[in-house]
């Protein structure tokens, strides 16, 4: 890989590496949630907050749906076909923990949509600040353990033609035809 001052994205067909890249754009997510939260007191819903709550909406509302089916629909049912009798325990562990983490993450963010939808169309000037950090508490410890976790047992359990069929997955999902092959389902 050659260094660079600019970060360069991974690869299509580096399915792991774009799932730790989308962790990094949650975190910037979180970061200009927190923002909005202290901004909006001050300046109420102004021309930076609705931009803001915007921003956040679109990536919430497509990029991280589309992350959470990434693993859930592709990633961990490739983990359990190539699991090894001593990582079977290990692998529902990790995968109940992050589909109960995934069902919490929806539920917040179905509390805190129509506050930010508010905060966009200059109808509201706060959000719930207890929803706030509970989303970014639960977001930051999930990525947390992901990176810790289930990354490291793919890249020990899939080998070259699991992560071809993963990233093409991945890729599909992203693209017009990919999100009609869902039918509107969350995408990641």
């Amino acid at each position: 890989m050659v260094d660079s001052l600019i970060p360069v994205a991974p690869a299509l067909d580096e399915p792991l590496e774009i799932l730790s890249a989308c962790h990094g754009r949650v975190l910037a997510q979180l970061q200009t949630l927190q923002r909005l939260l202290a901004h909006l007191p001050v300046h109420g819903p102004d021309a930076q907050a609705r931009q803001a709550a915007g921003a956040v909406l679109r990536y919430f509302d497509s990029a991280a749906k589309h992350h959470h089916e990434d693993e859930e629909v592709d990633l961990l049912p490739a983990l359990q076909a190539a699991v090894t009798p001593e990582l079977q325990t290990d692998l529902a562990d990790v995968r109940e923990r992050i589909l109960a983490e995934h069902a919490h993450m929806y539920g917040l963010w179905d509390a805190l949509r129509p506050q930010l939808e508010a905060v966009r169309l200059g109808q509201q000037s706060s959000l719930d600040e207890r929803l706030v950090s509970d989303m970014d508490a639960i977001y930051r410890q999930h990525i947390d353990y992901e990176e810790e976790r289930l990354l490291p047992m793919a890249r020990q359990l899939l080998d070259e033609s699991k992560l071809r069929v993963l990233a093409q997955a991945m890729t599909g999902r992203r693209s017009p035809a990919g999100t009609a092959r869902v039918s509107g389902e969350p995408g990641g």
